[in-house]
């Protein structure tokens, strides 16, 4: 493995210690087609010299191939998500803009769409074609239709697809419209996540065809919608845990917190709550579903930078128009100081929402499901005839 090029040897022992890796986060074992597909699809083929690696301290430290082949190598098969860019936000922070997924994460992701022989499927997101290439391990190329926003991403991921002889349909073109040339598919796979189910991909699947793609809401980046298309231009089906994959890009929305300082004009309505903001912010996955789809629009960040409070619970709307704070003080646990202000009531309306999810046992993930439509997304618990509020 001193080599910036791996050998064959190299790849297939990286393989081999992947797959046992992904196994021990699992209860059930590997499927032996997609066994047989991560043996064949080397990942350290479609990743940069370059690769940045949690700290675990929040942030990222660069990996890069020339520096080090050995630890960029481990780091290629590793079960972890590697960051291959960044971007620089109009504040000058410096965000990921594209990675590599776990390989566990994609291996749910595939099994959620339930693959069967012969199927057609049109994949959202080419990014580095690590998947694209598992897609094709598994149905055959000409099976296979991908599209990526990128048009750089695109053409390398056609490149090294190509070097492994794998010749999907990679196009360069908006994810969210699909790609009509190929369509219908029995299958669209969308490796970014949503906060609405595009129409495009609801004319372009098939009758009885399955929708897989992770969700995203402005409170929580976690999940993945299962839909199955009916006879008209619906499709229905559940939520499963697993999935937090970077939003499509036609659907980000720029956020504004409004921190400590208050603009003119600004007086926020003030009382006390028994309630912690640590049982609701990030408690619980399930809450965190049933919050993003009950309290549209809203998000949340900690503060612990000090000011006025020992830490500080935020709270926004992505409008911007209504912002609301929770502090704990350090000291007192039975209650803490609420700030609200703007059209909304932000954090009555988180409270409001948790205690139905509490009246309805705290459910989890796998209970929530959604029928979508043109223009209409409407979630439920159980089963359809039970609306969400």
């Amino acid at each position: 493995m001193h080599s910036p090029d791996a050998s064959d040897s190299a790849r297939a022992a990286g393989a081999l210690r992947l797959l046992d890796e992904i196994a021990r986060t699992r209860t059930e074992p590997v499927p032996a087609h997609w066994r047989e597909a991560f043996r064949d699809v080397p990942r350290d083929a479609f990743l940069p010299g370059q690769l940045w690696l949690r700290d675990g301290a929040g942030g990222h430290r660069p990996c890069d191939r020339s520096d080090d082949p050995d630890g960029w190598l481990a780091a290629a098969y590793s079960d972890a998500p590697l960051v291959t860019r960044f971007v620089t936000e109009s504040d000058g922070t410096r965000s990921p803009a594209s990675s590599a997924s776990a390989p566990s994460t994609v291996l749910r992701l595939l099994e959620d769409a339930q693959l069967t022989d012969g199927a057609r499927v049109l994949e959202i997101g080419t990014g580095s074609g690590y998947n694209t290439a598992l897609l094709c391990a598994r149905l055959g190329a000409a099976s296979v239709t991908s599209v990526e926003v990128s048009a750089d991403l695109a053409a390398r991921a056609r490149a090294h697809l190509a070097a492994l002889s794998y010749h999907p349909t990679v196009v360069h073109t908006d994810g969210a419209r699909g790609w009509p040339p190929t369509a219908p598919y029995d299958r669209v796979l969308a490796t970014c996540s949503v906060r609405a189910v595009p129409a495009e991909w609801l004319d372009q699947t098939r009758p009885g065809g399955r929708i897989t793609t992770p969700w995203d809401s402005a409170w929580s980046c976690y999940g993945t919608l299962n839909l199955t298309k009916r006879q008209d231009r619906s499709a229905e089906g559940r939520f499963s845990a697993y999935g937090s994959y970077m939003l499509i890009s036609g659907q980000r929305t720029d956020v504004e917190l409004h921190r400590d300082v208050l603009r003119p004009g600004q007086s926020p309505a003030t009382r006390t709550t028994g309630l912690s903001p640590w049982d609701v912010a990030g408690a619980d996955p399930g809450l965190d579903l049933h919050l993003g789809l009950t309290v549209p629009g809203a998000w949340y960040s900690w503060d612990t930078e000090g000011g006025t409070a020992h830490t500080r619970l935020w709270l926004a709307d992505t409008s911007a128009t209504s912002w609301a704070s929770v502090d704990y003080d350090g000291r007192q646990t039975e209650t803490f100081a609420v700030a609200q202000y703007g059209p909304r009531r932000l954090w009555d309306e988180v409270a409001a929402a948790r205690e139905r999810w509490l009246l309805a046992g705290a459910p989890d993930i796998g209970r929530y499901g959604l029928t979508v439509a043109p223009g209409v997304q409407r979630a439920w618990l159980d089963t359809p005839d039970t609306p969400v509020p």
